[in-house]
Order: structure tokens, then C-alpha cells, then sequence
């Protein structure tokens, strides 16, 4: 591990002009590209104190053995050459983009004497103009076939073109109308480049002149009385707009643009890519980065953004792009696409409308993609093993914890606290042994007290279902149906096949875990390792996982456990972690939405929501039901007299609610809705 002192830079030899700059290993290997507005303030940041570094750059900085610099002329070429020496060197401390050269493009080649149309993969050649990508090559196919219809190019291999013309006799989609035939002379390669270049106008987007050409005539030969061709231009028509219809409009103008979406984590980052011309949808592709610099959503859709277009030039650059996040330097950035483009390229988030709703579809393809990419590496059982092996090894356990349960504690600003417990067995999640829990031993906002409330209550049920029964043996999953048991507060219903107790009710805490997690750091680890020590539990591991850097905290270690980030013990980890989390918020909606819509005639009792919604119907609110008297309580049809006492009672008991203001004037409104106040 190299001391960074020893190779900075003296005082005054890095100029403060934009460039880039390049950090070198030991054996001279390139391991970071960056580059700087101004050198010299930028290069200053890499040679602090290392505490203050964050963890990743401090490993970057400390493999490295030297530093280098190029000074640009304009921050445009700065971005320009990053770009080349990352495609050149390949840094490992670099964002790594999983690459998507396997996304088929529907391709012309318009650098041959008779363009041909067909399915193409890999990097893009010189002369050909592409159009997609699309999620799989049979769409393409299905799309080609019919446009045929209508303009007959050529899709046939050299060989198949060559015997062809050898013969003198066309392949079968020349005798079936899908193929012009040039191959025999049947149309002279000036005539069959028109037809691939109205194929290419077609596909980028201009798609109403033909259809307005072919309906203008098919009309004149119906008028023509030429009924044969009339037809056929019918079924023309018809074919171009299914072809259409397989690229759903999203924007009515017939914006083109590509919109680009991320969702991060500590260690990894999904890109999606909506490609959008004349207003369609026309292809879509996505990577997912390994996130080994320290990089914000920024610098991600700057990465993004020189992926996409560093290969590209002119129309393959949109007239827009719309980004979640601006780069750094977006007036820099905006320039270098516009002239890869040659003309001015608009580069923004995009804030309201249209474009702002398939922005969100955009991030929800991304977010999916993120979990799936950590979803597969969960199913496998190889990399589960492998998983739950390197735990045990961080963690300093005897065996591969099995069974894994991890808490997590949700509120929204001190109300509503609830807990969530998830159970994974052999690395895949047991939903139906997820537990749910209320905090009940306090009011307001403790997570730490609520993780030790929690952990007791848990064990203690496990303890109080070991004593009862003594060492209590696993029964056989029940043939019939599990029956239902109401939520007390500590937990759902039990899984099939769980330890049960001789009356037939299910024990909901029989199975004790070999690892038991937290969601936070040393104070909730402090915390669930006390509650354990509190009921003489000294055989269950505890660990804490802490979002912020995805750091892995021992209870009594004051330096956290920091498993690689590559490792497949982190990722199954940080999928428990996230699961708690979804479980826990979800209970805690759902129980913030249920008080929201608890109404004061829920303590009348016998009082049915048919009856609750008569009344409100009747009298409009709550509000006008509290002041009406019990004789005008009594005319709603269904309402007796003594039930009509019970509601006036009730009304009366309950505190008015505190008036709703409108933010935005500061008007106080009245209780007047039926919806709001029950």
C-alpha cells in the first residue's frame, strides 16, 4: 500500500487549467481517468488526509504510485479525451459498464450497392444506419416482414445474392412481392437505394407522408375502378400501421429524444435507456455499473451519457436528451453532444407534462433491473452457498447460518412505529415466517429502544415456547389448511409446517436463527445484543448492516467489518436488509392509512359500515351528524332509537378534530367532507 505523500505532486507544478489526469500503479497501469475544470484544485482533493477520503477513494489513492496530468484547451476536450484514455486503459478504479453489444439493432447498410435490411449485433460499422435497439431480434424480424410490404428491400446474405444473380432467378421473397429483386435487374440499384432510404425515413419517424400517399392511392384506383390494386394498397396501409403499433406513441409532438434513467445502491447502478423518435418508443437498452469510485447520480449519467454517444455522430444523437440528474458540467457536456450531433443538442430533467410521465416508466424499468440483477444472484444455488460461506467467514461463525431473520423499525416522524422481522433459510426468503410488530413499551421516536423492545419480545416468545414444551421437535406440515390467527401486534400468521402446541394454535417463534440482523449500525447491534443478553441468549450471532457505506457492524468492535464489493455475502446482506425494509414500511402505510380512516362511530357498537355509510349519506358529514339531535338521528332508515343514543354518545366523547389549512393560502377549512373526517 503506497503512502500518497510520496508521489504528490510539489507546490505550484499542477497547472490550474482544465485537463485530465491519470493515476498509475506501481507497474505503471492506468487504475483512474478523471478530469478537471481546474487541475490543480481537483488533484488537491486526492492528497488530504485519508480519514477525511471517502472509502473508495482512499483505496484508489493508496494503490496508486503516481500521478499524471494533460492539459486541454476547453472543458469539451477535457470530456473528449477521458472518454478515449477509459476506452484505452480500461481503470480499474473507473465506472465498469456491463456491456450491451448483445442488444440486436435492426440495420441498413447503406455503404453497400444495394442496402440491405437485417438484424445486426456487436459494434457499429461505418456507411450502415441503425434503428433500435430492441429487446429481441424476432421483434425485429416481425416488424421487417411487414414493412416488406410496402418497401421491398433487400434482405437476402451476399451468397444468396450472388447465386441469385448467377441464375438469373430471384429467391422466393422475389416471387412472393417481399423483395424488389435487383438482383436479377428487375429494379436499378438507384431505384432500390430510394426504397431504402424511404425505409429509413419510415423507421426514424416520418411515417405520415407514406401512409397519406398510399391512401391517396388507393383511392384513385378504387376511383379508377382498379379494385385488385385498390386492395392491395389497402392491405399496404394496414401493414405499415401494425408496424406503427408495435412502437406505442408517448409523445405527441414527435419529440425525438432519449431518456435516461438510474437506480444506485452502495456498490452497483442500473442504467435504462428509452430511445424515442417521432414520438414512439423505438428501442430501449440498459447495463448495470459496478459503482468502484466514489460517484454520484451525476457523474453516473455522465458515464451514461459517453457510453451512449461516443461512438455516434449525427442523427444518432438526439435533438434531446432528458437526464435524472445534470452532469457536473453541463454546459460542457451539452456542447460535446452537439457536436458529435452538429447541431444544438437540448440536455435536461425533465419537470412536467408527457415527458415527465415516461420518465418515471423509465426509472420504474431501471429500478426492476437493478433488483433483477441482484435477484439472480440470490437464486442460484451455487452463489447462495458461496453467499452464506463468506458470512460465516466475515462474521467469524462456525457454521453457514442457515437461517437468517433481520428487524428493521419504520415511523413517519415518530407515529406509527412498527417492526418487521424477515426469515431467509439456505439464502431465499420464507415469506410466510415473516413477522410484524407494533411498539408498544413507549411513544415517539427510538429506534434504538424500539430494536431492543422488539428483540426482546421475540425471544422472549421463543423462550416461553422452549420451556413450555421443553426441547420442542419439528412436526409435519399439516395436510389441511393453516387457520387464521388475528395480528396481536407480535407478528402474522405462521407458515406451514411450523411447530405447533397441543391445542392446535400455531407457535409463531419456534425456530431460533444461527445469525440475526439489524438494519443500522453500532447503536441497534448494541442494542438487539443486549436484549439478548437480558433473556441469557448467548448462542445466536448478531450483526448490524449500516446503509450509508453498506458496512457490517460486530457487537463490542469499534471498526466495522467491510466485506468486499464484489462479495456475494454482501449482496445477500443487503437483499435481507432491503426486505425488512419493504416489509416494515409497507405495515407502517398501512397502518398510518388505516388511522387516517378511523371514524369516531367505529366505538358505536353494532354499528356496521352499511349503517355508518346511511348515516353519513344522510346528514353529509360527520360534522353535521354530531350536531343533529337524536330524533333526527333516528329518521335515517335502519337507526333505532337506542343505536341513535350510542352515536350521539360516541360523537359527543370524541374530540372534534383539529381544522385542516390549505398550505398553499393558509385558510382554514371546514369539516365538511364525509371522506376526510370518517
Amino acid at each position: 500500500m503506497a503512502d500518497p505523500s510520496s508521489y504528490r505532486p510539489k507546490p505550484g507544478q499542477i497547472p490550474d487549467s482544465p485537463g485530465v489526469y491519470k493515476f498509475r500503479d506501481e507497474h505503471r497501469r492506468v487504475i483512474y481517468v478523471g478530469k478537471a475544470k481546474n487541475l490543480r484544485q481537483r488533484l488537491a482533493n486526492y492528497f488530504q488526509d485519508l480519514a477525511g477520503l471517502h472509502p473508495r477513494t482512499r483505496t484508489m489513492v493508496t494503490t496508486a504510485a503516481s500521478v499524471e496530468w494533460t492539459v486541454v484547451s476547453t472543458e469539451v476536450e477535457a470530456l473528449q479525451l477521458e472518454y478515449s484514455w477509459i476506452k484505452e486503459f480500461d481503470p480499474r478504479f473507473n465506472v465498469k459498464y456491463r456491456d450491451d453489444k448483445s442488444y440486436p439493432y435492426l440495420a441498413v447498410t447503406l455503404n453497400e450497392e444495394f442496402p440491405r435490411v437485417q438484424v445486426m449485433r456487436g459494434a457499429k460499422k461505418k456507411g450502415v444506419r441503425y434503428f433500435g435497439p430492441y429487446g429481441h431480434a424476432w421483434a425485429i424480424r416481425e416488424t421487417v416482414d411487414l414493412m416488406l410490404r410496402v418497401f421491398p428491400v433487400r434482405t437476402c446474405s451476399a451468397g444468396v445474392f450472388k447465386n441469385a444473380a448467377r441464375t438469373g432467378r430471384p429467391c422466393l421473397l422475389g416471387y412472393i412481392g417481399k423483395c424488389s429483386a435487383p438482383c436479377v435487374g428487375r429494379v436499378t440499384p438507384e431505384e432500390h437505394r430510394e426504397l431504402a432510404d424511404d425505409f429509413c425515413d419510415f423507421m426514424a419517424g416520418r411515417t405520415g407522408t407514406y401512409i397519406r400517399r398510399l391512401e391517396k392511392d388507393m383511392m384513385a384506383a378504387a376511383e379508377e375502378m382498379e379494385y385488385e390494386r385498390a386492395a392491395r394498397l389497402r392491405d399496404d396501409v394496414e401493414a405499415l400501421k401494425r408496424a406503427m403499433e408495435k412502437s406505442a406513441v408517448v409523445l405527441a409532438d414527435a419529440t425525438d429524444a432519449d431518456l435516461i434513467a438510474v437506480a444506485e445502491d452502495e456498490l452497483e447502478a442500473a442504467v435504462q435507456i428509452f430511445h424515442v423518435r417521432g414520438g414512439r418508443v423505438r428501442g430501449q437498452r440498459g447495463w448495470v455499473t459496478d459503482k468502484v469510485e466514489n460517484v454520484d447520480t451525476s457523474g453516473l449519467v455522465e458515464h451514461a451519457l459517453q457510453q451512449l454517444y461516443g461512438e455516434e455522430s449525427g442523427d444518432a444523437v438526439p435533438k434531446e436528451v432528458l437526464v435524472p440528474a445534470l452532469p457536473e458540467d453541463p454546459e460542457a457536456v451539452s456542447q460535446w453532444l452537439a457536436d458529435r450531433r452538429g447541431s444544438q443538442v437540448s440536455l435536461r430533467i425533465p419537470q412536467r407534462g408527457d415527458k415527465k410521465d415516461l420518465m418515471v416508466t423509465v426509472q420504474r424499468n431501471a429500478q426492476q433491473a437493478l433488483g433483477l440483477h441482484k435477484t439472480k444472484r440470490a437464486s442460484d444455488l451455487t452463489t447462495r452457498s458461496r453467499a452464506l460461506e463468506e458470512i460465516a467467514g466475515a462474521l467469524d461463525l462456525d457454521t453457514a447460518p442457515l437461517r437468517i431473520e433481520c428487524f428493521d423499525i419504520s415511523h413517519l416522524q415518530g407515529e406509527d412505529v412498527v417492526a418487521s422481522m424477515v426469515v431467509f433459510e439456505d439464502g431465499l426468503a420464507r415469506k410466510g415466517e415473516y413477522r410484524r410488530f407494533q411498539i408498544k413499551g413507549f411513544e415517539g421516536q427510538d429506534d434504538v429502544r424500539s430494536m431492543h423492545e422488539v428483540i426482546s419480545r421475540r425471544f422472549r416468545r421463543y423462550l416461553q415456547d422452549k420451556e413450555r414444551t421443553g426441547e420442542w421437535e419439528e412436526t409435519p406440515a399439516p395436510t389441511g389448511p393453516v387457520p387464521a390467527v388475528p395480528d396481536d401486534g407480535d407478528g402474522g400468521a405462521p407458515a406451514a409446517g411450523e411447530a405447533r402446541e397441543d391445542d392446535g394454535r400455531p407457535k409463531r417463534f419456534a425456530y431460533p436463527p444461527q445469525l440475526l440482523v439489524v438494519d443500522g449500525g453500532q447503536p441497534q447491534v448494541a442494542a438487539a445484543k443486549r436484549a439478548l443478553d437480558e433473556l441469557g441468549i448467548d448462542d445466536i450471532a448478531v450483526c448490524g448492516l449500516a446503509k450509508r457505506l453498506e458496512e457490517v457492524w460486530l457487537p463490542d468492535d469499534d471498526d466495522p467489518v467491510v466485506l468486499p464489493r464484489s462479495s456475494e455475502g454482501l449482496y445477500l446482506l443487503q437483499r435481507i436488509r432491503d426486505e425488512a425494509h419493504r416489509f416494515a414500511i409497507t405495515y407502517q402505510r398501512a397502518k398510518r392509512a388505516k388511522r387516517i380512516r378511523a371514524s369516531p362511530l367505529d366505538a358505536v357498537p353494532g354499528l356496521g359500515d352499511t349503517r355508518k355509510q346511511a348515516l353519513i349519506k344522510h346528514f353529509g358529514s360527520v360534522k353535521k351528524l354530531r350536531q343533529a339531535t337524536i330524533e333526527e338521528i333516528c329518521e335515517v332508515p335502519g337507526i333505532g332509537r337506542r343505536t341513535a343514543e350510542s352515536v350521539a354518545v360516541a360523537l359527543a366523547a370524541a374530540a372534534p378534530a383539529a381544522p385542516a389549512v390549505n398550505t398553499a393560502t393558509g385558510e382554514i377549512m371546514e369539516e365538511d367532507d364525509g371522506g376526510s373526517t370518517t
